[in-house]
């Protein structure tokens, strides 16, 4: 990490560092860290796990206030450097552990979450060029926006706690009705919310 060029941001109280090389923090990704903040103080004991993790930002913010543990999952270990750092600067890191590699190898067969948190890129590939500032591994969700999606929800099917729930961000409403149509119906989208950067939706197991 070069400290000279390193940058910072404040989200929900916490100071987040990044560089050029890992997508910048959104602003509006705070609606989901307080949404999933909401959602915690109902929900049954166990831990929080964010996928597609980034910098460490929204998962960071959704357990400050409370006493969750968090497994942070990202392939880039660029990310998973600052995301470290991070948790170490906001006082978290005795409740975070970092997981680098492909989502669905660092996964333990029998864990199960609370909350899930899935923040895959959506932008779909052959719009990736007008957004010259952002990491193109950070956003290119493939030829439908969907490719790493698909894989957040197959884990999120078999790794949500049976009374848990997940809230998982992407691009447009019809992104999340064509997830919702691949999946294999054990999950299902029962609220989404559209901000100006994208729209997140949250996920309950169906029956």
């Amino acid at each position: 990490m070069n400290p000279t060029l390193v940058e910072s941001i404040e989200f929900e109280g916490l100071r987040i560092a990044f560089d050029s090389r890992v997508l910048r923090p959104r602003p509006w990704t705070a609606e989901q860290s307080r949404w999933a903040a909401r959602l915690l103080a109902d929900l049954p004991p166990g831990p929080v796990l964010e996928l597609c993790s980034g910098a460490g930002h929204i998962g960071l913010a959704t357990i400050a206030g409370n006493r969750r543990h968090l497994v942070c999952v990202d392939a880039d270990p660029v990310a998973t450097q600052f995301a470290c750092h991070n948790a170490e600067v906001a006082g978290l890191a005795e409740r975070v552990e970092q997981r680098l590699g492909l989502m669905d190898e660092v996964l333990l067969p029998d864990e199960t979450f609370s909350l899930v948190l899935a923040d895959p890129p959506w932008v779909v590939s052959e719009e990736v060029r007008r957004y010259p500032d952002d990491p193109p591994f950070a956003i290119d969700g493939g030829p439908e926006g969907l490719q790493v999606a698909r894989r957040c929800w197959r884990l999120m099917e078999q790794h949500l706690a049976e009374n848990g729930q997940a809230l998982l961000q992407l691009g447009t409403i019809d992104q999340v009705a064509a997830l919702v149509s691949m999946g294999d119906g054990s999950l299902r989208s029962v609220e989404t919310r559209q901000f100006d950067g994208g729209v997140v939706t949250r996920l309950v197991h169906a029956g």
